[in-house]
C-alpha cells in the first residue's frame, strides 16, 4: 500500500529555511552576508560576539539548509549567501505570509 505524502515539497522546504533562521545569530549572519559579496569565517568571528565553535554550529545550520555556501581556501573559509536558495526562501515566505 502506498502512503501519500501529507506535506508538499514547498512546505518542507519552507520549514527547513524557517528552522535555519530560527535563531537571532543566524538572522544576523544572513543580514551581514546580504550586505556584502562574501565574508571569511575569521571576519565573522570578529563581527559576532560568540565563541568560534558556536559560530561554526550556526554556520553549519545555515549551510545545511542551503541558505549560505562556503568555499574552503586554507586556512580560511569564505561564506556567502546562496543566491538561488535565498531567492527561493524569499518567494516561499512571501507566499506563506500573503
Amino acid at each position: 500500500m502506498e502512503v501519500k505524502e501529507f506535506y508538499s515539497t514547498e512546505e518542507k522546504q519552507l520549514a527547513r529555511f524557517a528552522k535555519a533562521l530560527s535563531h537571532p545569530v543566524r538572522i544576523y549572519i544572513c543580514d551581514l552576508l546580504s550586505k556584502q559579496t562574501c565574508c571569511y569565517s575569521g571576519d565573522l568571528a570578529e563581527e559576532v560576539p560568540i565563541a568560534r565553535s558556536t559560530l561554526s554550529q550556526h554556520l553549519k545550520e545555515l549551510k545545511n539548509a542551503g541558505l549560505i555556501q562556503g568555499e574552503i581556501t586554507p586556512p580560511k573559509i569564505k561564506y556567502c549567501l546562496n543566491k538561488e536558495n535565498w531567492a527561493m526562501a524569499q518567494k516561499l515566505f512571501k507566499e506563506f505570509f500573503k
